[in-house]
């Protein structure tokens, strides 16, 4: 917790907002997108499909997997609970939604399900999208694959697999996802290698959203790291997420904007 609250003292000392961007680029997708203040009519439904989660009393067997789908922690939880404080927030939600709207990404990788709050998000940006989600434990995906189906989201293709064992097996090219949302094993090790693994897919229009890049002083190490690649270009801090971009006619900057 003292770390989190040090790195958004530091965040706030270093944020600006659409004011202190030159990338054109950049601006466009701060005040097109993230300041958009337009009231969507897929906000209800994403309120929707929280509220169905929160009144949820049920109680599941978690599992979370390690690499090599190692088993390192396993116990019961209610879904209300997890959709509380596992799951995206309803502002980051939102602000999801905006992104794959504005982007309109044909293919959608989402590395974490969970109970599906991030994935109905991305659905609901680009109803035309086809998204892959993955997700280590059975029940979480159960729950969220139910949830598809009550809400019509019909382009949504959940797989429960191990996340590394899924992206080495898969025959990856540079087509494969324009969107690609990590929100998995929040480590560094298993950050990297995910961004490893996903290089091949890599194009002018790719957009990576990493989830709690400030988490931990390790996350913090793999963040510095994937900006520092030499094929990325475009980096946004926004403390909740790192946003990686691989445009060529872009000067290689980082910037750290309040979301």
């Amino acid at each position: 917790m003292l770390h989190i609250i040090k790195s958004y003292l530091k965040f706030l000392w270093k944020s600006k907002n659409e004011h202190g961007v030159h990338s054109p680029f950049v601006f466009s997708l701060v005040t097109k997108c993230f300041y958009d203040k337009k009231k969507y009519a897929e906000y209800s439904i994403l309120k929707s499909y929280r509220n169905s989660l929160l009144a949820n009393k049920n109680k599941i067997e978690v599992t979370d997997f390690g690499s090599g789908s190692r088993v390192f922690k396993s116990n019961t939880r209610a879904i209300d609970q997890i959709a509380m404080n596992a799951g995206i927030s309803s502002k980051r939600a939102e602000l999801l939604f905006r992104i794959a709207n504005y982007f309109q990404p044909e293919n959608i990788l989402e590395i974490g399900t969970s109970l599906g709050l991030a994935t109905s998000a991305l659905s609901l940006g680009n109803k035309n999208s086809k998204i892959t989600t993955l997700e280590g434990c059975p029940e979480t995906s159960s729950i969220a694959k139910k949830q598809f189906q009550e809400f019509k989201f019909d382009t949504i293709n959940p797989v429960v697999k191990e996340f590394s064992e899924y992206l080495k097996s898969y025959q990856l090219t540079a087509d494969s996802y324009q969107l690609i949302y990590f929100d998995g094993n929040h480590s560094k090790q298993a950050t990297l290698n995910y961004f490893d693994l996903l290089l091949p897919t890599v194009t002018n229009e790719s957009v990576w959203i990493f989830d709690d890049i400030h988490w931990s002083q390790d996350m913090e190490e793999a963040w510095e790291i994937i900006q520092n690649h030499p094929k990325v270009t475009v980096t946004i801090d926004t403390f909740q997420w790192g946003i990686v971009f691989f445009r060529d006619e872009q000067l290689k900057e980082h910037f750290v904007i309040r979301a």
